[in-house]
C-alpha cells in the first residue's frame, strides 16, 4: 500500500508541467497522507488545479471513518469490476507528484522509511480515481484514490506495490475526454517504465502532522521508532 508522496514543487513549475491556466490556492507538500487535502487535475477540468481529500469512501460503506477509507485502488481491480470500469470514464484524474514513500519489513516490528523518484528528479503524475461522497451529517467531500500496480525492479525490494507513473503522453491520453474504456484500461496495462532512485529517509516521514523538507532528504537506515539500523 502506498500511503505517502510528496509534491514540493512550486506553483510556477506544476503550471509549466501540465500546462494549467488555474493555479488555484497551492501549498507545496513534503509528506502527502491520507485524509490531506491535495491538489488534483480531474479530465472534467484538465485547465486548473482541484482539491480532494485523500482517501475513497466505497459505495458499500459511506461513512466510513478516514481510515477504513480505500487510498489505493488496484488496476488488476479495475479489471476485474464492471464499477471500477466504468468510473474510468467519469472519475478520473491526475495526482502531481515528485516522488513517494514505501516501507520496507525487516523484522515483525521493525520497518524503514524509503522514498522513490525519477532519476530525472522531473515532475511525475500518477493516475487515479475520484468521488463525490456524503458523511454522517450529509456534508458532501470529494476524495480520491491512487491506482497501483505490481512494483518494478527499482521499487520491489522494498514493498510490492508502487503507483503507476505516467509519461506526458499518457497524461493527455487520460485527460482526454474521448479516451473510451478500452484506450484507458489499455492504457493502465501497458504503462511505460519510469527509472526510479531509492533512498531511506527520516521515520518522522510516518507521522501524517509532519512537514518539512528534511522529510525528502536521504537519511541513515532507522525503523520508525528512530532507532539506526544495519538493513538497508
Amino acid at each position: 500500500m502506498i500511503e505517502r508522496y510528496s509534491i514540493p514543487a512550486p506553483i510556477t513549475e506544476l503550471m509549466a508541467r501540465f500546462q494549467l491556466e488555474d493555479s488555484a490556492p497551492y501549498k507545496p507538500k513534503y509528506n502527502a497522507a491520507p485524509s490531506h487535502l491535495l491538489p488534483v487535475i480531474t479530465h472534467e477540468s484538465p485547465q486548473g488545479l482541484s482539491y480532494f481529500y485523500w482517501g475513497v469512501s466505497p459505495q458499500w460503506g459511506k461513512n466510513k471513518t478516514v481510515a477504513e477509507r480505500l487510498i489505493n485502488t488496484r488496476v488488476e481491480h479495475i479489471e476485474e469490476k464492471p464499477m471500477l470500469r466504468k468510473n474510468l470514464k467519469r472519475y478520473r484524474c491526475l495526482i502531481p507528484a515528485d516522488g513517494f514513500f514505501a516501507w520496507k519489513k525487516v523484522g515483525k516490528k521493525t520497518s524503514i522509511p524509503w522514498r522513490f523518484i525519477p532519476k530525472q528528479k522531473n515532475i511525475i503524475s500518477f493516475p487515479g480515481l475520484w468521488e463525490e461522497y456524503e458523511d454522517s451529517e450529509g456534508n458532501a467531500f470529494h476524495t480520491f484514490s491512487i491506482i497501483t500496480t505490481a512494483a518494478n525492479k527499482d521499487v520491489v525490494e522494498v514493498t510490492e506495490r508502487m503507483p503507476i507513473i505516467f509519461t506526458r503522453t499518457e497524461e493527455l491520453i487520460w485527460l482526454n475526454k474521448e479516451s473510451t474504456e478500452e484506450i484507458l484500461v489499455t492504457l493502465l496495462k501497458k504503462n511505460t517504465y519510469v527509472d526510479l532512485d531509492g533512498f531511506t529517509v527520516s521515520p518522522g516521514i510516518k507521522s501524517p502532522d509532519a512537514e518539512s523538507a528534511l522529510l525528502i532528504r536521504p537519511t541513515p537506515a532507522s525503523d520508525q521508532f528512530g532507532n539506526l539500523t544495519l538493513f538497508d
